[in-house]
């Protein structure tokens, strides 16, 4: 796979990563590289993050969910990667 072919990452973040500026931060790296997706508050706690381009720029944005840089606090990201699906316009939170 090259850094330039289009790719789709899926994290989930787990921490304290809600009620924390936690997906808006997310966003926000996403957008500067690009990216489109979301974010997802889900019920166990965790952020889902679903990110889609070029696969440089996801692994620039899984880079900076493990930074210790985020909102909050991240224990750990378990990632996913597949074949884009398109569709996606933007980068949304949810």
């Amino acid at each position: 796979m090259t850094d330039t072919e289009q790719t789709r990452l899926t994290a989930w973040v787990r921490g304290h990563v809600q009620g924390v500026g936690f997906r808006w931060w997310t966003r926000a790296r996403a957008l500067e590289l690009g990216l489109v997706g979301s974010a997802t508050n889900l019920a166990d706690g965790r952020v889902e993050v679903v990110a889609e381009g070029p696969r440089q720029a996801c692994e620039k944005l899984l880079a900076a969910l493990r930074s210790g840089d985020t909102p909050g606090r991240v224990d750990f990201v378990a990632e996913q990667w597949s074949s884009p699906k398109g569709g996606l316009t933007g980068f949304v939170e949810r």
